[in-house]
């Protein structure tokens, strides 16, 4: 198993603020609006550099959705930030009939996603998001794994044209993956090659399946490592060359097992290489309160979880 070090461990939606606040020395039509959460976005650099293009829309998210989808139709790059349940389940309808609908070059940018969102409890925890995301045409999904993958992700998306969701969180996670990293809407990262089982994660969860094959491992398993920081486009063509190698399937994400990286995976393997899969997920629940790690734990998103699931599903290959 492959060694990932690390020195620091920091929040992903730092990582935002950072590549924010790059491309506002970069490209002069990125502008940044925020719905009242500008410390919680980390958007602080950003408002303080580029005045004239930081836009404090108040508690009115889905205002902000409008103002943004207008701001295109002058050439702007739109980047909105709020909490991720802000960002999809209450403005869902703006977001589908203002931006969705026509194509419109706006880059929806989401923070306190999933369970680790802790005390604030289930009504603020949104894990539907990524599904309800995906569904839209023309939407493209990124969920990035750590600060730099989340920098790197923030730059990348201001290139593409066309509605983007990315979704990052509020906890400090180790920063594994190289700071000079060339971020590729779409394509997978191969983070360990193995033989056994093919691990397909995203988001927080990336760090738990490295975690995951340490322990796998020492059990003489050798598991295959894919980061799917993308979640629309899915690359297909690095998961089945991985799946046709070790012939079963262990997917691992902060969201409902329904409409997330599992079901999208599912779907493809369903058309493509029928063979057993489990899905490391929430299991139609919504969260609670308590901190992040009594949440991973309960609602068993950690490696633990992971590595039971890929005992479970080798069994079903044999």
């Amino acid at each position: 198993m492959k060694d990932f070090p690390y020195t620091e461990s920091k929040d992903t939606r730092s990582g935002f603020g950072a590549g924010l606040h790059e491309l506002g020395k970069t490209n002069p039509n990125v502008v940044a609006l925020c719905a009242d959460l500008t410390g919680s976005l980390k958007m602080d650099a950003f408002k303080k550099d580029f005045p004239e293009r930081f836009f404090q829309v108040g508690i009115a998210e889905a205002n902000m959705m409008g103002v943004a989808a207008g701001m295109t139709i002058g050439g702007k790059i739109p980047f909105t930030g709020t909490f991720a349940n802000f960002s999809t389940g209450r403005v869902y309808d703006q977001i589908r009939q203002s931006i969705a609908y026509s194509d419109k070059n706006v880059k929806i940018c989401a923070s306190h996603a999933g369970l680790t969102l802790g005390e604030d409890g289930a009504t603020h925890q949104i894990l539907e998001d990524l599904g309800m995301m995906k569904m839209l045409p023309g939407m493209t999904v990124i969920n990035p794994c750590d600060y730099n993958q989340t920098k790197a992700a923030t730059i990348a998306i201001a290139e593409h044209h066309g509605p983007v969701y990315l979704r990052f969180g509020r906890p400090v996670v180790p920063n594994f993956t190289p700071a000079d990293q060339n971020f590729i809407i779409g394509e997978a990262v191969m983070l360990n090659e193995g033989t056994d089982v093919s691990i397909f994660a995203t988001g927080h969860l990336v760090w738990k399946a490295v975690l995951a094959g340490k322990l796998l491992a020492e059990k003489g398993i050798n598991a295959e490592i894919i980061n799917i920081h993308t979640i629309k486009p899915l690359d297909a063509q690095a998961i089945l060359a991985s799946v046709r190698k070790t012939r079963c399937v262990v997917t691992a994400e902060e969201h409902q097992m329904n409409g997330g990286l599992g079901d999208s995976i599912a779907q493809l393997l369903a058309r493509e290489e029928p063979l057993p899969l489990e899905m490391v997920a929430v299991n139609d629940s919504f969260g609670e309160s308590a901190t992040p790690d009594q949440l991973m734990e309960k609602y068993k998103l950690n490696e633990a979880a992971i590595v039971a699931a890929v005992e479970a599903v080798m069994k079903r290959r044999k």
